[in-house]
């Protein structure tokens, strides 16, 4: 087994095509096929299946997907960090929940780069996406926090995937609003002064668990819910119904705008501050890259973290 044939490997599983996939490696079809059939008779094992549609992975075939990846990206990470480069463009990825603070931090990181050379994504999306982007590689480092309530499943699940956890900062809730909100010149905020006023909270798709919410003390009834699927229709829903959500507090005036305030959460006996732990997860016993650890250096410079 070479790199090579994981490199072709990789490249037709996310293509589906031969053709495509030869057109992007710059070789020849019969030369992939090769490869590929050399590969699978090392295995033991078939990887796709072919027909005049295209290609798709067989069972083993995705499963040798996951180990593939991991392998290759290693080695990426390694020539990246060690070698004198090449004329392919590095790949660096992040996957988050929906935080400013760390696209700003993504920003910053990519600022020091020249990006003709890299392939840079930033992927603000649902959590249980978040550890499948890490696991599977598509992403290096993911963003995400733990609380009290759903530290011992996330856990379980992060284990699962090959992941481990990075601490970052603990916060303390806060309601997260419009700054003309007849609430946004308190010094606190209550879970009874909220009641009439539209709690917003991003969609998790069909991993609708309480565990996967961005948002603290989300097994609450709530008189009034709106989901939403990204910051900016989040920020329109805050403006046109007086909507808010609870959240770090940690804000990025640059990227929100000046229009919006973060007050502290006032807690009861019945409804607990419950700390926020964020951190940002990889895959166990993973290098980071050059691009990565810098990235982290950011986060803690804006999180003002030693």
């Amino acid at each position: 087994m070479t790199l090579t044939q994981l490199n072709y490997f990789i490249t037709i599983a996310e293509t589906k095509s031969l053709n495509k996939a030869a057109e992007q490696l710059y070789v020849s079809q019969p030369s992939l096929t090769n490869a590929m059939k050399e590969l699978e008779k090392e295995l033991g094992i078939t990887l796709f299946f072919r027909s005049g549609r295209g290609v798709t992975l067989t069972n083993d075939g995705t499963e040798f997907l996951l180990y593939a990846k991991q392998i290759y990206g290693q080695y990426e990470s390694v020539l990246e960090k060690y070698g004198k480069g090449g004329s392919y463009k590095k790949k660096f990825g992040v996957s988050t929940q929906h935080y400013s603070f760390a696209v700003k931090a993504f920003v910053d990181m990519a600022k020091e780069f020249d990006m003709s050379e890299y392939e840079f994504a930033i992927r603000e999306t649902k959590t249980a996406e978040v550890i499948s982007d890490v696991s599977t590689m598509k992403s290096e480092i993911g963003l995400l926090y733990l609380c009290d309530f759903n530290r011992k499943s996330m856990e379980k699940l992060l284990r699962s995937a090959g992941l481990e956890f990075h601490h970052l900062i603990d916060c303390q809730a806060y309601v997260y609003l419009w700054r003309e909100h007849p609430l946004a010149n308190q010094e606190s905020i209550s879970f009874e002064q909220l009641d009439g006023y539209p709690c917003l909270s991003f969609e998790q798709g069909d991993n609708s668990s309480f565990y996967f919410a961005e948002e603290i003390l989300s097994t609450n009834e709530y008189s009034q819910t709106i989901k939403a699927n990204d910051r900016a229709t989040m920020l329109n829903l805050m403006v046109g119904l007086n909507g808010y959500t609870l959240c770090s507090g940690i804000i990025c005036e640059e990227l929100n705008g000046s229009d919006f305030v973060a007050v502290p959460f006032h807690d009861d006996e019945q409804n607990p501050n419950s700390v926020m732990e964020i951190g940002y997860i990889v895959r166990k016993n993973t290098i980071l890259s050059k691009v990565g650890e810098l990235y982290i250096e950011k986060l803690k410079c804006y999180l003002n973290i030693d």
